[in-house]
């Protein structure tokens, strides 16, 4: 049997961020740059043997989307849960249509679970995916 590479880890990690779902995309958004209250999350982050949605070490708290696709691995998803939380980290799980009905409040709960006061502070209009936005702007004016 190969021995594990941590290398392995974090290219399916890379590849996994390329082909996020929906409902992870619009939770990132909440998520990223600290942008609820000041915490660092990351997204696809690798806990091996596992790579978990988003991960905030900081608080050691995994939060992790669950769709459809779920409901037929629940047995594997639970074992999994469990050997995470055997490392000392927190699991809060979410439906990807509980996402996309309402991001503010998955980032309200996750907050709460955390015995935070809720904070957001959006991130500036700036950054690498900015610079276009801005640009395609200044010409319509």
């Amino acid at each position: 049997m190969a021995e594990h590479q941590p290398d392995d880890d974090i290219s399916r990690a890379r590849a996994l961020r390329q082909t996020q779902t929906a409902s992870e995309g619009l939770l990132w958004s909440v998520l990223r740059a600290k942008q609820l209250c000041g915490l660092k999350f990351r997204r696809q982050h690798p806990i091996h043997p596992w790579i978990v949605d988003f991960a905030c070490p900081q608080m050691m708290l995994v939060v992790e989307i669950d769709g459809g696709f779920h409901d037929s691995v629940l047995s594997d998803d639970l074992k999994r849960q469990k050997h995470i939380e055997s490392l000392g980290w927190q699991v809060l799980r979410f439906t990807d249509k509980q996402v996309e009905e309402d991001a503010e409040a998955i980032a309200r709960a996750i907050t709460y679970e955390l015995g935070l006061p809720y904070k957001f502070k959006p991130r500036k209009a700036i950054g690498s995916g900015m610079k276009s936005v801005k640009r395609s702007t200044e010409r319509k004016t």
